[in-house]
This record gives structure tokens, sequence and C-alpha cells, in this order.
């Protein structure tokens, strides 16, 4: 195909390379920066802003790109009329105008822009509930990209008013679809933390401001749209689609919900990374294939009334059978979560009332290096549109615009991440010259001070499939690669990500490379060789070194898909044992995690244990977050290990995991009453006292408890003599992780 209609047809070559294996598109959820997520999502925890739906003071930020302008010049009128003497506003030093780049440089976010390229129509219109930064970090960037790249007209509208129709209009009727995204971050996530508050901003939006796209927005989205236009098709792609592409448990609302093909009016949904499925989906429409005839394409969800043309599928437990029943969600997750693999898995379909079916098809091919490669050769500008300049720019490209993304999926399996569930398990990566190329870029920028902040993804230290057997048959259907232990099949080499890194920091006018996006320590530990471990302690810690052990009891640990706490503390001596070697003073710090599935009081007092003996209070704990589709999710809705289908204990009154959350900041004294109740509820009074092990001390006429007696190294909750608030044996609280 060699359409030049876009405007950049110099570009549609480069791109172009990525269309193999069938074709299909990159949609870059919830990973670092674009992982957006989770995950922990995802967070997970490296990361992701997640911010709150607010009404005040978000009118500016609820209008769309393609409204910007005006908002901009707004402002200036504003300051016109304080008088001649008022100053103008500042501009982001850093932004687009200083840099040299004009809104010409973007696609065309209102219809003045379209004219300027001769444009009657677009062939896509890109709905996004993020703000518009063209950075690869950032999926709605790689995929109008790529559409580009294959000589496609994209326009784009981001952060339109949900509450007017009018919005959704800005460009016109798309002569081929509508693309949805809720952005970079499932909506939901992005509104409201774990204890169901409304974030007070969103990083992902002009001026940080709340309040700029609805909940559940992709479903909104689709609905504005379908009411405007009947007949146009609408496809559904992001971390949010993904997520809740089939049955799915909503934590927000504490109930099951449907497919999100249902609820939205969309025709499709691509799942995963998006960039396959989504070039061989705009080839279909436009070689004249209707929407609802697209039912063969990897990586997508349809809906359909008859499985006469569907004849090898799983049939999985239908909404009724979910509804009555939540171990029929379990079973249901599980054969999903077996289905996962581009080789191995399977087509499922999940039969609604009213001979309603949606067909999930089997996951899209992994990008290889070269096509990943040429994705990110893609011309991206870099950085937000200049209609945002006056707002100050986009928070989340600060954390992101100095890092690099050099892999893809996990073979991880952490039981509370979703990247299983969007990126799959088998690891893509990007070239080394790819990646230096892009950090040469970076040493570029004008703000750029000698600082690359990470190199990674959603885990930093992988850089090939786990094992040769994935690219042949697929990743295991019933074993994971790092849990109970490392496969004796696991390619636990560092040797390329060693050699990656040496490029990068020896680079003219780079002073250090971080890694800062979360290491596997226990892939690290079954690496027989320690070079890497030496060099990440040489030169890409800066004092502390982050990693996720998130619980120290093996109990709840086996729940999480994590390694043993024996693991984990042979990793902390000899992450020690190397710094000592070095001559540095490096710290391990922890991401810990309470009230997850398994985690009983008993266990958070382990815990808690485990902080006071290290002398380490963490400033942050992160609750376990039920978000969509994870493993962890569906043990906290049904009360079982779907894997197993044995019962696993689930904290969720919100009483309850304020107690374990207090368990671990126990220091804290407005933590002191859910501490005392906690230790009451375990059977463990004993640390309540003055004695060394105690957590905290008995009040005034509460008689004795615990020791007893009160040591002369001081009171409980503070370090004893020698201790220096560092630990046992005087080690530093970060010696975690």
């Amino acid at each position: 195909m060699s359409k030049n209609r876009s405007g950049r047809g110099q570009h549609a070559d480069v791109g172009a390379q990525s269309k193999h294996q069938n074709g299909k598109p990159a949609r870059k959820g919830h990973s670092k920066g674009a992982r957006g997520g989770a995950s922990r999502s995802s967070a997970s925890r490296p990361g992701g802003a997640r911010s709150q739906h607010a009404s005040a003071g978000a009118s500016a930020a609820r209008n769309g790109a393609n409204n910007r302008a005006g908002t901009a010049k707004a402002g200036a009128t504003r300051a016109s009329a304080q008088g001649p003497r008022a100053a103008k506003p500042q501009l982001d030093p850093t932004g687009p105008t200083a840099l040299g780049i004009t809104r010409e440089a973007f696609l065309p976010v209102s219809r003045a822009d379209m004219e300027a390229r001769g444009w009657d129509q677009c062939d896509f219109v890109y709905i996004c509930g993020d703000a518009y930064v063209d950075h690869p970090s950032f999926g709605m960037a790689i995929i109008t990209r790529l559409l580009e790249a294959h000589g496609y007209r994209v326009g784009v509208i981001c952060q339109p008013d949900w509450r007017d129709p009018a919005s959704i209009d800005a460009l016109g009727e798309p002569r081929l679809a509508f693309l949805v995204s809720a952005g970079n971050m499932d909506s939901m996530v992005n509104h409201y933390s774990v204890s169901k508050h409304r974030r007070r901003q969103d990083a992902y939006t002009p001026g940080g401001a709340a309040g700029a796209r609805p909940d559940h927005a992709a479903v909104v989205y689709g609905n504005l749209i379908r009411r405007a236009y009947k007949n146009t098709p609408i496809i559904l792609g992001g971390i949010e689609a993904s997520l809740r592409r089939l049955a799915h448990y909503d934590y927000w609302s504490d109930k099951l919900k449907r497919s999100i093909l249902l609820d939205s009016g969309a025709d499709l949904v691509i799942y995963g990374m998006g960039e396959h499925p989504v070039v061989e989906v705009a080839d279909a429409l436009d070689a004249g294939l209707p929407v609802d005839q697209i039912t063969y394409v990897a990586g997508t969800c349809y809906r359909t009334r008859s499985l006469e043309q569907v004849y090898d599928a799983t049939v999985l437990p239908g909404w009724d059978e979910l509804e009555a029943d939540k171990l029929n969600y379990a079973r249901s997750f599980n054969t999903q979560y077996q289905n996962m693999d581009p080789i191995r898995g399977g087509r499922l379909v999940e039969p609604y009332p009213h001979d309603v079916y949606v067909v999930q098809n089997p996951p899209a091919t992994p990008l290889t290096t070269a096509e990943m490669d040429a994705v990110y050769a893609l011309p991206y500008t870099r950085t937000y549109h200049p209609d945002y300049e006056a707002a100050g720019g986009v928070p989340a490209l600060k954390e992101v615009k100095m890092s690099l993304i050099s892999n893809r999926g996990c073979f991880g399996e952490c039981s509370f991440c979703a990247l299983t569930f969007h990126q799959g398990r088998i690891l893509q990566t990007r070239s080394h010259e790819s990646l230096v190329e892009e950090a040469e870029k970076i040493t570029r920028e004008p703000d750029f001070k000698g600082y690359i902040h990470d190199v990674g993804g959603p885990t930093a230290n992988f850089r090939q499939p786990a094992c040769k057997h994935q690219l042949e048959r697929g990743a295991c259907a019933n074993k994971r690669c790092l849990w109970p232990a490392v496969c004796r099949q696991m390619d636990v080499s560092h040797a390329d990500y060693v050699e990656l890194l040496r490029k990068l920091r020896a680079l003219p006018g780079v002073k250090k490379v971080f890694v800062r996006s979360g290491i596997r320590f226990d892939y690290v530990m079954a690496d027989a060789d320690d070079t890497f471990l030496r060099e990440l302690c040489a030169h890409h810690v800066s004092g502390q070194l982050k990693v996720a052990p998130e619980h120290v009891s093996d109990a709840v640990l086996s729940v999480m898909g994590k390694p043993s706490r024996a693991v984990y503390d042979r990793f902390c001596e000899k992450y020690r044992r190397v710094n000592e070697e070095l001559g540095k003073d490096q710290y391990l710090v922890p991401y810990l995690m309470s009230s997850h599935p398994g985690s009983t009081m008993k266990e958070a007092v382990e815990l808690a244990e485990y902080c006071r003996d290290l002398g380490y209070m963490p400033e942050q704990v992160q609750d376990f977050y039920p978000t969509p589709s994870t493993m962890s999710t569906c043990m906290y809705y049904t009360g079982v290990d779907p894997r197993t289908m044995k019962k696993v204990y689930v904290p969720k009154s919100a009483h309850e995991k304020a107690m374990q959350r207090a368990l671990i900041q126990y220091r804290k004294p407005e933590n002191y009453d859910l501490v005392a109740e906690a230790l009451r509820r375990a059977h463990r009074t004993d640390l309540i006292g003055y004695g060394p092990k105690c957590l905290i001390r008995p009040r005034k006429g509460a008689g004795k408890a615990g020791d007893g007696h009160r040591p002369k190294g001081g009171p409980a909750g503070k370090a004893q003599a020698g201790e220096k608030r560092r630990g046992a044996g005087g080690r530093k609280p970060t010696r975690m992780r």
C-alpha cells in the first residue's frame, strides 16, 4: 500500500516495515510511560500517574486539543486587558515553541489544521482521554503515527467535553472509522485512589488539572460517537478497553460488568499491544470490507449473533452463569489467562442473553525487533501540542521524556499486575542501535542535564524471551517462568543488557544512566555471572535502588507469585557485599503492599516486624488495588485462586485494610489506635510494651503488656542505642527490596 494522502508520504515506508506478519498496531497501555500502565499497573507500581476527576477549574482542560488554542487566546486577552505593562504569560522554556516546533508538525486537531493540509476529511479520527503528547511513551502517539506512516489521514480529538455532543464532531465524520482510547491509564484508576477517593490531579491533562475526562471514558466516548454517527465504525483500544474486553469485575461499583464492547456501542476492540491489528483492520476497511465482516484479525474482539462461522472456539461460561456463581467467573478467568499466548492461545466465546456472543480472537503476534525499532523511529515531535503551553504543558511527559523503553511483555507474572493480560509473557525488545539513536535525540533536548532517567520497561533487566521454547511453542500453559522458582530452561543472562548500558553511558554528554523501572531480583540471583549487579551498583544507582519484594510472608508471596523471602534476603546480602567491595554507600528501597489476598492480620504483623527489624518505616505503602483483569483481582472478587480453585483469604473491609496498612507504618502517632487494635486481633499484644521488639507502647493507665520493662535504649517504636534508626545491626532503613 502506498497512500500519500497524509501529507507525510516521505515517512510512509518507515513504519511499513512493521506491517509483517498480518500487519498489526501497538497500543501502549500501562507500562512504563505508556506503561502505562500498571500496573501495576501497570501500576504497576513503577509508575502511573493516577489522577482525580473533579469538576472545579477544569473547563479549560475539558475542551479537546482542537479547542486549546482558544484557551490560550483567552489567556492572552485577559493579560492585555490588565494594561500595557502586564507581563506576557511565561511559556515553557522546553515546550514546543521554544523548540521551534509548530502545530504543523502535529496531526490535525481542528478543521483549520485539516484545511492547512488540504484535507476535506480524515480517514481516522482518534478520540483520546489524554492530552495530545506526540511521544512514543504515549499509546495514542504510536498508533496515530503508525497509521500516518501507512498513508492514512489521521486527526486527533483529545479530551472532548463528553457533555457536549458537538465536541465529538470537531473534525467531522472520518472516512473509515473512529478510534477510541481512554488514554495511557484506565480512567477509573486515573480518577480514584484505592480508597475510592477522587484524585486531585491528572498528570495526563494540561497543567495537571482534574476533570478533563469522564469515568469509564472509553464507554462514554463510544456512546457519544454512536449517538452522532449511527453507522460509522468505532474501534476501541488502549489499556482500559484491553482489560475490559470480556466480562470483568469492576472494583469501583463492586460488581461484575459486561464486555466493554457491549456497553460502548463499539464494533471492535483491539486488545493488547495494537500495532499489528490496527494496520490490518485499517487496510480491511480501506479495501471496502464492512466492519461486521472483520472477524479474523488476531488481537481483536467482535460481537456476533451467530456462531455458525466460529469453528474452533472455547465457549466460556455465559453472562447468566457468571452472575449466578462467582466461581464460574474464576473458571472463566483462568481459561482466558491460559489463552493469552499468541502461539498457543485459542479463540474464546463469551455468550450473553438474546443470542449475543463476544468472540475474542487469539492474541496478536509480538513485534519483531525490526518492527519495534521501526515503531520507535516514527517522526514523533517528542513533546506536547502547542495549544497546551499556556497551561504549562502536560506533566506526564516530564516523567518519561528522558527515559528509554527497551522492552515489552513480562514473564514475571506477578498476580496483581495486568501486564501479562495486556502485553503477554513473550518479551519483545528493541535493538541497541534503536535505543542509542533515541538516546542521542534525548541528549539534544535543551533541558537534558546529562542524565538518562531509565532504560527498561515492565521489568528493566529482561532483554530476551524467557527461553527458546517460547518462540517455538509459546509460553507454558500451566507453569510460570519464575515461580515458585526460576525455571531450569530459563535464559538468565544479563550480557545483552550490560552491553546496552555500556553503550548508553559512553555517549557524549551522558553523565549517568539510571535504571529505575524495577528489576527482578530473583532473576538477578539466578544469573551466576555477577557482572550486571556489579555494574548496576557501580554506574546505574544513585544511593538507592528500588526493588519490589512486596511482602515478606511466604504465604502471601506465594499468592502474589513473588519469590520467597529467602531469595530476597540473599539478594539483600549480595547487594550489600557488592556495594561494600565497590566502596559505595548504597541501599535498597522496598515497595511493600498491604491487604493483598492471602494476607491475614498474622501476615500483616509479620511484615510490620520485618520493618521494625530493619529500622525502616516506608513513607508510602500501596494497598492492594483490584484493577480489572488481574489474577489478584479475580481472587478479591471470588475468594479463590482461579488456578487451583482453592479458597484464599481476602481482606475486604476498609477498616481491616486500614489496620494492615497502619501496621507497616506503626511509628506514625496517628496510626496508634489502628495498630493496637490490629495487634489485639492477631493475639500479638506481646508487641505492645517497652521492650526492644515492641511496636507500640501501652497508653498511660492501660497496664503493662508485652515485655513489661522499659529498656535503657528508649521507647518502643524508636531506634535503640547503636541502631541509628537503621535497623538491626545498624543497617540503613532501605535494606529491602
